[in-house]
């Protein structure tokens, strides 16, 4: 499994409070929701964009969605 992290502010999933079960209401861990449910993850690489770095970097979009490079 890659290195799961936001490449904006450089936390992982579990450091960030909307990615937390508790949070989300769902049965997942932090990572496994990020996997599941964040738009932006690429699995090629581990990469996302957490809600405010997304929108610190303008919130990029591309056709078919758009993933952390």
């Amino acid at each position: 499994m890659h290195n799961v992290h936001c490449i904006g502010c450089n936390r992982t999933p579990e450091d960030i409070e909307e990615y937390l079960p508790e949070n989300t209401g769902e049965d997942l861990d932090a990572i496994q929701y990020v996997i599941a449910e964040e738009g932006t993850y690429n699995p090629e690489n581990g990469h996302f964009l957490c809600t405010s770095c997304y929108i610190a970097a303008g919130m990029p979009t591309a056709p078919g969605g758009w993933r952390a490079p």
